[in-house]
């Protein structure tokens, strides 16, 4: 792979695809979204917009766009920026055109399979190398340049020596750790805890509350990392307090945003059909599949958000339920 013009392909041309894969096509490589969107596949290589994530900023003419499920062929590297439900079926209906040497990047935040991680299943089922790059990223501002910091995981350091060569002179800036599934865990349980943040701030609008579990939650998150295979020392790289706070205590988060509406009473049986979110399929996987009945004790706030998610729950109960177990 030559690193100062790599052949990448982005599946998935929705927003951090397109943020993402148009900040490497600044930095000169060759760059293209697979998208089965017809409308977007045309807008980008045509008018050098994405019509549907962002119709007012001008992409690099260098990123392409296309519906050709062959363009997979071409990758050096292949980023996954699908949804995480999807992520593991689109790599394994499409293997005979995905080299074995071809990196795979995964981007999606999300169980890939049952209680496994999206790299987890990835590595049992091809033989490509295996990676993961998550941390504290809106779109809008990767697609504006600001700086922005990711983690990129891998078990052979030889594959970040790679990845982080390709994003030399851009404005996203990597750390890295061997810690896959670390860094895979913490990736999900960010989206669960941002929402039990939003809920604390619409319902209650106290900074002294909102910090208290703002502390308990990093605490609770480390421990479930931890119990599910992951080391401590990524609770503090770029996918780690950072991902966290971006998503926990910004309202462009659609999970905080989650939890501010259930916290003013508008989490309906129609919202909750419709607004299908990564943080709230993950609780269920996480209170249903990896922790017992026991641990209800041992981490309070995930478990009082699944009550939440089950049952028309009061508020006041949930604070108060914390607060009792935080003695």
């Amino acid at each position: 792979m030559n690193e100062q013009q790599a052949n990448i392909v982005f599946a998935g041309a929705g927003s951090i695809g397109t943020a993402i894969g148009n900040t490497l096509a600044r930095a000169g490589h060759n760059v293209s979204l697979y998208t089965i969107e017809e409308h977007i596949a045309k807008a980008i290589n045509e008018k050098h917009i994405n019509p549907d994530y962002f119709p007012r900023a001008p992409l690099c003419e260098k990123l392409k766009a296309s519906e050709d499920i062959k363009v997979l062929l071409e990758a050096d590297v292949l980023f996954l920026a699908l949804p995480s439900i999807i992520t593991v079926d689109f790599v394994l209906q499409n293997k005979e055109y995905i080299r074995e040497e071809v990196v795979l990047v995964n981007l999606a935040k999300g169980f890939g399979c049952g209680k496994m991680t999206i790299t987890s299943c990835l590595e049992k089922m091809v033989n490509n190398p295996v990676s993961t790059m998550k941390g504290p990223t809106f779109a809008r501002e990767v697609i504006n340049a600001a700086p922005t910091a990711m983690t990129f995981a891998a078990a052979d350091k030889k594959l970040f020596d790679q990845i982080g060569g390709i994003f030399n002179n851009t404005s996203i800036y990597l750390d890295y750790t061997t810690d896959v599934e670390g860094v895979e865990y913490l990736s999900i349980l960010k989206n669960i805890y941002a929402i039990i943040l939003g809920i604390v701030d619409a319902h209650f609008d106290s900074p002294n509350l909102r910090f208290l579990v703002l502390t308990r939650a990093f605490d609770e998150m480390r421990r479930i990392m931890l119990r599910s295979g992951g080391r401590e020392s990524s609770m503090f790289n770029y996918s780690g307090y950072g991902d966290f706070s971006l998503t926990a205590l910004n309202d462009l988060s659609r999970n905080r945003t989650l939890g501010l509406l259930i916290g003013k009473g508008f989490f309906t049986k129609d919202i909750s059909d419709t607004v299908v979110l990564e943080g709230k399929m993950a609780v269920n996987a996480f209170c249903e599949h990896i922790l017992d009945e026991p641990d209800r004790e041992e981490f309070p706030l995930i478990f009082e958000l699944n009550k939440i998610f089950q049952n028309n729950y009061d508020m006041s109960s949930f604070v108060g339920n914390i607060l009792r177990m935080a003695r």
